[in-house]
């Protein structure tokens, strides 16, 4: 058996928005819908019964549109953008969860990331790590 060199196709990394990265991609956009048409309709309709809780909801909105767009991009800065989006969307869960349980009266209505997405089943806790997760593994794809 001959030795041959190792082609660039042998050392292709898949990129992170093909394969299960469009369904991450996908799952991103649906909650960056969800919650811009929660925030936007709890703002509208209701925003003096728990401001704060509304605008945490619109700021996840914003958050999830970000991720959603970086994700979608190819190139190294697009990643970067998205490791950032990502790890603020995992910061917020984690900081709304923990102050939702503290102190409950400070968050009369539910929020996209109060009770660490509770009323989502739990995705918006586990969706940024399966994210960066995601950046990780595509990481050498990424700085091309």
């Amino acid at each position: 058996m001959k030795n041959t060199p190792s082609t660039p196709a042998d050392d292709v990394v898949p990129s992170r928005t093909t394969g299960a990265g469009r369904l991450l991609i996908t799952v991103y956009g649906v909650f960056a819908i969800s919650a811009s048409a929660r925030a936007g309709y709890q703002i509208a309709t209701q925003f003096g019964d728990a401001p704060v809780a509304y605008l945490l909801s619109a700021f996840a909105a914003v958050v999830y549109i970000a991720a959603t767009i970086s994700l979608a991009k190819p190139g190294h800065k697009w990643a970067v953008a998205a490791t950032a989006a990502i790890c603020i969307e995992l910061l917020g869960v984690l900081v709304v969860g923990v102050l939702s349980l503290l102190d409950a009266k400070a968050f009369p209505h539910a929020t996209v990331w109060s009770m660490f997405g509770q009323g989502y089943g739990y995705v918006p806790l586990v969706l940024p790590l399966i994210g960066l997760w995601w950046l990780y593994r595509h990481r050498a794809a990424a700085s091309r």
